[in-house]
């Protein structure tokens, strides 16, 4: 039993060792190909833009692995603990609160523009998106009408054809991230209890929810800015403060 015993732990240990060396192997070869990938970019180019939005649509394998030795941590999905909104629209006052939000699709997305503002320290880009997949849990509180209404459950919500817009500007040592929507395709949201669980009558005003979200969707599009706003800061602020992009990149 001790020979059986002992031969397992060499093989366990030896095992770990052949791991440990391949990771590390791994996140050598992403580093120098993350370093090939930025050093053609020369900032006195007038290629230099084209080059960096060539370089970013090149990371996309590394969003949901991350690049542990550029402190880079994973980021599809993306997870935030709290969004809140604050609005009055139309006399009606309400705070709509999203917990525990997931946010999926970054690795299939494709920028398409891409601009550095130099004098502003701040850099502008456009993202399409196939598909972006979002989910969590909601609570609402409104006035409605003069009556206090009080709502929360989960909620999912897909955008397809989705492009974006967003503006990063350097603020101190952190970021000042803002994210406009251009563009949704199609789109489908499910809220839960609503109606207080009467699930048939959800369903219907569900399904006319979703035949219906474009002439409403002045009312999302503040929403979704403040989802993908709050994402990307955290994306930039968390993941992406130490990323040492100044040491790719000469004059």
């Amino acid at each position: 039993m001790s020979g059986v015993s002992q031969t397992t732990g060499r093989g366990t240990g030896a095992f770990a060792e052949t791991f440990k060396t391949n990771i590390c192997r791994s996140q050598t070869t992403a580093t120098t190909n993350i370093k090939k990938l930025f050093s053609s970019c020369k900032k006195r180019s007038k290629d230099f833009d084209a080059c960096i939005k060539r370089a970013f649509n090149k990371l996309r394998p590394y969003f949901n692995r991350g690049i542990p030795d550029m402190g880079v941590a994973p980021f599809d999905p993306h997870f935030a603990k709290e969004v809140k909104q604050i609005r009055n629209l139309f006399g009606m006052g309400y705070t709509l609160t999203l917990h525990d939000v997931f946010e999926r699709g970054w690795t299939q997305s494709t920028v398409t523009k891409y601009k550095t503002d130099w004098e502003n320290q701040q850099i502008i880009y456009s993202q399409y998106f196939p598909e972006k997949w979002l989910e969590g849990d909601y609570e609402f509180k409104g006035d409605v009408l003069g009556l206090d209404v009080l709502r929360s459950g989960r909620w999912n919500l897909t955008l397809r054809d989705y492009s974006q817009t967003t503006r990063i500007k350097r603020n101190g040592e952190g970021v000042e991230v803002h994210v406009e929507v251009d563009h949704i395709g199609d789109m489908d949201i499910h809220v839960g209890n609503l109606l207080r669980g009467r699930s048939v009558m959800e369903m219907v005003l569900d399904r006319i929810i979703n035949a219906t979200w474009k002439p409403g969707f002045a009312m999302i599009r503040p929403l979704i800015n403040d989802l993908v706003s709050t994402a990307f800061t955290d994306i930039w602020s968390k993941s992406f403060r130490n990323f040492p992009i100044q040491n790719f990149i000469h004059d």
